[in-house]
């Protein structure tokens, strides 16, 4: 039996890597050792921003929300617990794209949740 050499499935490793060190800086979409680290660092930075998207699209929904309640005359903590004792189970998602695009809708939620408290 023929003996079974490396090189194909080193190339083959090898050309992935590099090919998704595409369009980085300097040596780094050259190099094998270079890319490899650049590689494994962006691949860190995207899985921990898969994380952070959540939070920061969670952050600007409340921020929306707060500024909306307020232009209402409530504050964003006491507009989400008279929404909850309301009955009204609307995401955060939802109540700022309501604040943006149906500004008498939401006042409309804003004095229902007034009148739960």
């Amino acid at each position: 039996m023929a003996r079974v050499k490396g090189a194909l499935s080193t190339r083959k490793r090898r050309k992935k890597t590099l090919k998704l060190a595409k369009g980085y800086f300097g040596s780094k979409h050259r190099l094998f050792k270079t890319a490899k680290q650049a590689v494994m660092k962006s691949g860190n930075y995207a899985y921990i921003g898969r994380k952070q998207r959540k939070r920061d699209f969670r952050r600007l929904w409340i921020t929306r929300i707060s500024a909306a309640a307020r232009a209402d005359g409530m504050n964003y903590s006491t507009f989400m617990n008279g929404l909850k004792k309301a009955g009204v189970t609307l995401n955060r998602k939802m109540l700022s794209e309501l604040a943006i695009a149906d500004p008498a809708a939401f006042s409309a939620l804003v004095e229902k949740a007034k009148a739960a408290l």
